[in-house]
């Protein structure tokens, strides 16, 4: 088996290499051709072993090792269970339904190979991470998946705005790095070990170890928060969020398997790996939930006004990351999870809805210069509508179910700043589908809004890209009730999440269900859904943006004037990014300035290089004077010489 998971994510290296390397020799339809098959290649082995671990199979061993240093030994090892295994899935079928949907979004581009090359190598590198059995494997795959990031939202290179974007990633998530990397030191320090299951099995016998220096914190907050810090950068969570909505710079491709399933889900991922060290703190559970009800709340108030489809879609996945984190925070992992499943699927079908409207459009991203689109793009619209119900959490759509288990979970957290996060998720509801409709409506109803170069010029998209579309909106509408009971209720997460009965929100969630299991859990679950808050919440949002966009499209400028200080905090996005280029920016910028000209101009140039200089040429100007040219004046200095050498000799003796 060892041979079939080495594959899994050296299949797609080996065709990122072929189609980097030999990319001009092998053609355009040699690179996509070789690296569609290494994914496909990795989904089916992926099937293959997500089947096994369905029967029983659980896997945590070493591959190689790496090196060796001192009485350290670092491996490549794979853990292979429920968790992983699913993730293996869902990252290898966006990925694969991206790669395919990208012959038809860049069948124009010049750098074509070089693109399929870079998202076959992101491929490798998530892989490499979720499959990980320890602390240095998961940091290469977590950097590793950084960088070709910043390759990837860079891709178009000779646009500025694009240089800006991906430097800002690499920059925002070097800060989350270095929580991280403290994070594993910290590990390293405390258990001695790298491997995951020594430490998660030493660590209940770490609880109370405190950290002095920390102001007396057990050192299992101090961990968890640290490593909570790498999460924040990578899933995005306030305030290390600035990073995502600018990486929309990359092509759309990317956008999709950046937002659905692959690199801002690695910190979800990761601290529901960390379960059995998060579960020791309560204090780190705290921060976890309410820095997620803070991004789930106040990013899907920025969604509300932005104009561009795909930052719409953007803030959207901010928010709903902000729903994993507060699932994590109040215990509730596996809704967590859960919900990571079921919006890949809804968040990669509309960004590459997306892409379809906008491939359509010429390249045109302002929804106000779209409308009436659902005539000309069916497919397009029907699958948008069908990701747009699953977000806004409609039954029995996938959304639903996973969002309905949050707040629930959320509800029953008895944890310091539950009460805030309860009704952050709750408004978030309707702000969620409030914007959501409000992008379908936009885009698909009313008067078409483009100029007639463009209208003339419409049609459905190739199928190319809207195969992928319909791949993507079947698991969109079914894997909800398909996986409610066995990941929420079942022994789905058994082996690979740990939590204490005091926290364990979703037992309390299940009690109100009265023990009911398949079909009649999945008709009650809805039922409750129909008697339940958030379902209200999300048609009153829908309602909105009905009466805002298609009934009354006077509105919005009438409230955008009569709460214009709100929506410019919105549009500004609460000034995170003015103050981030102020302070820590134009800091290190003036700070550079001023270390140059006190240390480098002063200093280096003015006391060493130029004082030098200046000191040789003083001493110069007054030993000259001895070099008159006069023979006499010679004679006497030796005259004076020598009589001087004869008394100091006449003396010492």
């Amino acid at each position: 088996m060892k041979g079939i998971y080495l594959a899994i994510p050296l299949i797609p290296l080996a065709a990122a290499v072929i189609a980097g390397i030999f990319g001009k020799a092998i053609g355009r339809t040699g690179a996509h051709t070789v690296t569609i098959l290494g994914v496909a290649a990795s989904f089916v082995l992926s099937c293959m072993v997500y089947a096994d671990v369905r029967e029983g199979l659980y896997f945590n061993g070493d591959v190689y090792t790496w090196g060796i240093s001192g009485d350290w030994k670092f491996s490549v090892g794979f853990l292979i269970d429920s968790l992983s295994s699913m993730m293996m899935v869902v990252v290898t079928f966006v990925s694969l339904m991206v790669h395919i949907y990208t012959i038809g979004y860049m069948h124009e581009d010049p750098g074509y190979q070089r693109f399929f090359s870079y998202i076959s190598l992101f491929t490798f590198a998530m892989l490499m991470l979720v499959m990980s059995n320890n602390f240095m494997q998961l940091f290469f795959g977590w950097e590793a998946v950084g960088v070709v990031s910043y390759l990837l939202i860079g891709f178009w290179f000779k646009k500025p705005t694009a240089i800006f974007a991906n430097m800002k990633a690499f920059l925002v998530n070097r800060v989350g790095d270095f929580g991280f990397l403290l994070g594993i030191a910290g590990v390293i320090y405390i258990f001695g070990s790298l491997d995951y299951a020594e430490v998660f099995k030493a660590a209940p016998g770490k609880a109370d170890m405190t950290a002095e220096w920390a102001w007396d914190a057990k050192w299992m907050t101090v961990i968890a928060l640290l490593l909570f810090v790498g999460a924040m950068g990578k899933s995005a969570q306030v305030p290390l969020h600035v990073w995502l909505p600018d990486s929309m710079e990359g092509p759309t491709p990317i956008s999709a398997l950046i937002h659905a399933a692959t690199m801002v889900t690695a910190g979800i991922f990761m601290v529901a790996r960390m379960s059995p060290i998060f579960e020791l703190s309560e204090t780190a559970l705290s921060v976890v939930m309410v820095i997620g009800a803070i991004t789930a709340l106040f990013m899907g108030l920025i969604g509300l006004v932005q104009n561009d489809i795909k930052r719409v879609v953007a803030y959207s996945t901010l928010s709903q990351l902000g729903y994993m984190t507060v699932a994590l925070g109040a215990s509730a992992y596996a809704a967590g999870v859960f919900h990571l499943f079921t919006h890949a699927f809804f968040k990669a079908l509309l960004f590459l809805g997306a892409g379809s409207v906008i491939i359509a459009m010429h390249h045109e991203q302002d929804m106000r210069k779209m409308g009436g689109l659902r005539a000309l793009m069916p497919v397009t619209y029907i699958t948008g509508l069908i990701g747009s119900l699953a977000l806004a959490g409609i039954p029995p759509f996938a959304g639903f179910f996973s969002k309905d288990a949050i707040i629930e979970a959320v509800h029953h957290s008895e944890l310091a700043g539950s009460g805030f996060a309860y009704f952050c998720v709750l408004a978030g509801v309707v702000i969620t589908a409030f914007y959501s409709f409000r992008l379908l409506f936009m885009t698909f109803h009313g008067r078409n809004r483009a100029d007639e170069h463009t209208r003339s010029h419409l049609h459905e998209s190739p199928l190319v890209v809207t195969i992928p579309l319909i791949l993507l909106a079947i698991p969109s509408v079914v894997v909800g009730f398909m996986y409610f009971e066995p990941m929420l209720f079942g022994d789905y997460f058994k082996d690979a999440i740990h939590v204490l009965p005091e926290h364990d929100t979703l037992s309390r969630f299940g009690e109100i269900y009265g023990g009911a299991t398949g079909t009649e859990l999945i008709w009650k679950a809805i039922t409750h859904g129909f008697v339940a808050l958030p379902l209200y919440l999300a048609l009153l949002g829908i309602f909105l943006a009905w009466l805002f966009y298609i009934k009354k499209p006077e509105l919005p400028g009438k409230v955008s004037k009569m709460f214009g200080p709100v929506q410019s905090i919105l549009e500004k996005k609460y000034g995170f990014d003015e103050f981030n280029q102020a302070v820590f920016a134009g800091g290190a910028v003036g700070l550079g300035k001023l270390l140059w000209s006190k240390f480098d101009a002063g200093l280096i140039d003015g006391v060493l290089v130029n004082g030098t200089a200046k000191s040789v040429g003083w001493i110069s100007s007054i030993v000259r004077n001895v070099q008159s040219g006069y023979v006499y004046q010679y004679a006497f200095a030796m005259i004076i010489g020598l009589v001087a050498l004869m008394s100091w000799m006449l003396f010492r003796t």
